[in-house]
């Protein structure tokens, strides 16, 4: 079920989400299961807090200096015989990618995972020219192929079943497989074996750029990424600005972080340096090799204390695993390309559309596990409070809930205002929240009703704290205390 429209609020998408069993246990069993694998691969690792500052700051002083990293690298990967091209936004990158396809008359580009390629659309405008454009790696294929987006950063298909795979595969394939997971894997490496062979460019993303070298570090586990850019003429590698890392001893910190938080393994089974086109004296690799680095709204972080901090994100995925919300309602309710509390930051950072995507700052229970998990320490809590203030500054909050703080503000700097409220409130708990309305209607009922469906109220008392302290008061009037004591009195002021 895909859960990824646009045009419907966040709170609705969430609801179809939960409505899928299958779904939210899925993503329960998978998000546990990632998370206590970083656990122990951190705590057997030592010094764990001591790994994360390193990185933390490896990532701050890039960022604070990224022109002219960005320059070293590019400088770099050209004298290394790459093709180096900056995009502004989306459409200059799906550009840049569209003119090397034409140049190179190719017909079948292959894919290896790329969030960037997904944040600028570029499957979708390969296939209007007329492209095949085929992800590789079994997750993104896998989506593909029912034409959803990824769920997860690091597992797109985390909300699919082995029969629902099982019913992609069979109508892809023209043959009747079983839904166990050797079949289905093994129906995979044949179809995509096919498409290597035949592919003229290859795709890949980037998990680091070393500016030293102005080489290109990805991280894999199913050696599609080798394929991807071993055996096609021409690859394409696309680059957010803010991926760049000064050099290599910076890149054995991340080989470090980056494994251990995604996935709790030591290292990833591939960790591929590419350093330009192949050479004369090379038997393999591409003839072309094309370096898109694309901003899109990254460089307008720059210099903001608020949220520069978010460009330090190695996309691990850490924070969507320990995150209450992402965890009831899966990727595909954020809407965007990424999901999580890194996505409900970035996402509205990113895009122009702010009062859309500005509700994505309130998918959230600002409980800060996203910073603890966070492997380069990112406050991602503290900039989903930002961002919301922004929203209200921007005038983009709905009128029933500007009315209901005008009421607040109203009652509570007032106190005759206020003690009618309280009683106002104490009322329509006991007449129409009370035992008289059954909890499962109660979301029916009442105007907070996204609150009050997943939570009981407390039983309302017959009397309230000032009703009680009126009567002591008055009981103490009657009956005043007298000055004298049994001689037991404490010294603690002497």
């Amino acid at each position: 079920m895909a859960h990824s429209t646009t045009k419907s609020k966040f709170i609705d998408r969430a609801a179809i989400a939960q409505g899928d069993d299958f779904l939210v246990n899925a993503v329960k069993f998978t998000t546990d299961r990632l998370r206590n694998r970083k656990s122990d691969s951190s705590t057997a690792f030592g010094n764990w807090e001591e790994w994360r500052e390193r990185g933390r700051a490896i990532r701050a002083h890039t960022i604070a200096h990224l022109d002219y990293y960005l320059d070293q690298f590019a400088q770099n990967a050209a004298s290394r015989g790459a093709y180096v091209h900056f995009a502004n936004d989306t459409a200059e990158a799906q550009k840049i990618v569209l003119e090397i396809a034409r140049k190179n008359k190719a017909k079948v580009v292959a894919k290896s995972k790329s969030m960037v390629s997904e944040e600028v659309h570029i499957n979708h405008v390969l296939e209007d020219e007329g492209l095949e454009c085929l992800e590789t790696d079994l997750g993104e294929w896998i989506v593909q192929l029912a034409h959803e987006t990824p769920s997860h950063i690091i597992i797109p298909a985390i909300h699919k079943t082995r029969g629902q795979i099982q019913v992609l595969f069979e109508k892809e394939g023209g043959e009747k497989l079983t839904d166990d997971t050797k079949t289905l894997a093994g129906f995979a490496r044949r179809a995509l074996r096919r498409k290597f062979e035949l592919a003229d460019i290859g795709m890949t993303g980037c998990n680091f750029g070393i500016a030293q070298t102005g080489s290109v570090v990805t991280f894999s586990n199913e050696g599609n990424a080798r394929m991807v850019t071993t055996l096609p003429k021409t690859h394409i590698v696309m680059m957010g600005m803010e991926r760049v890392i000064p050099n290599w001893d910076d890149l054995e910190v991340m080989t470090n972080l980056l494994p251990r938080s995604a996935t709790g393994q030591k290292i990833t089974v591939y960790v591929s340096a590419l350093s330009g086109p192949r050479r004369e004296d090379e038997i393999d690799g591409p003839e072309e090799t094309h370096i898109i680095i694309l901003d899109n709204g990254r460089s307008e972080q720059l210099g903001d204390p608020e949220f520069q901090d978010v460009l330090n994100c190695i996309r691990c995925g850490a924070c969507l695993n320990v995150c209450p919300v992402y965890r009831q309602v899966g990727g595909h309710s954020y809407g965007s390309v990424y999901p999580g509390p890194i996505g409900a930051v970035i996402t509205p950072l990113l895009q122009q559309d702010k009062k859309q995507w500005g509700e994505l700052a309130y998918a959230s229970t600002l409980c800060g596990a996203c910073f603890e998990a966070c492997p380069v320490k990112i406050p991602l809590h503290d900039m989903l409070v930002h961002l919301r203030r922004r929203y209200v500054e921007q005038n983009y909050t709905p009128l029933p809930e500007k009315l209901a703080f005008k009421g607040y503000a109203a009652a509570f700097s007032n106190a005759g205002a206020y003690k009618v409220a309280m009683k106002t409130g104490r009322w329509m708990q006991l007449k129409v929240l009370g035992n008289a309305v059954p909890e499962s209607e109660m979301a029916k009922v009442t105007p907070v009703h996204g609150w009050t469906k997943y939570r009981t109220l407390p039983e309302n008392g017959g009397k309230s704290f000032r009703d009680m302290w009126s009567s002591i008061a008055a009981e103490e009037v009657e009956s005043p205390r007298t000055n004298e004591t049994d001689g037991s009195e404490n010294d603690f002021g002497a």
